[in-house]
């Protein structure tokens, strides 16, 4: 699923939380992992 305006993604490490306000090319990483969709407005 493409990254979309409004979405809000987690990070299973460290917590780190962050919403799509411009959706662009590439995935979102953190901690060297993939984040993880917990939202999808």
């Amino acid at each position: 699923m493409p990254i979309a305006v409004g979405q809000t993604y987690v990070c299973k490490i460290c917590g780190n939380k962050v919403k799509v306000l411009e959706a662009g090319g590439g995935a979102l990483v953190c901690c060297g992992v993939p984040m993880k969709l917990v939202d999808s407005k």
